[in-house]
């Protein structure tokens, strides 16, 4: 974090995903607490998963495609 956020200005955004509240990823949180600031988020909000919206878009747009790909290339 210090060195992308060299002026201590970052902020680490935790959504407590289960590997992010392993004891080995809570412990390592603690030890560097003073590197950045800790944005803290209610655990595992499925409504802030924007991967699935976009998962969902891109689908939707790939369906449309015709003919449909054959190849990765053509993908």
């Amino acid at each position: 974090m210090s060195i992308v956020h060299s002026d201590g200005l970052g902020q680490f955004q935790q959504d407590n995903a289960t590997p992010h509240t392993s004891r080995v990823a809570t412990k390592w949180l603690q030890e560097h607490s003073s590197d950045f600031r800790h944005f803290h988020w209610p655990p595992k909000p499925p409504d802030m998963n924007i991967i699935e919206d976009i998962r969902d878009a891109l689908l939707h747009t790939v369906e449309k495609i015709y003919p449909p790909p054959r190849t990765p290339m053509d993908f």
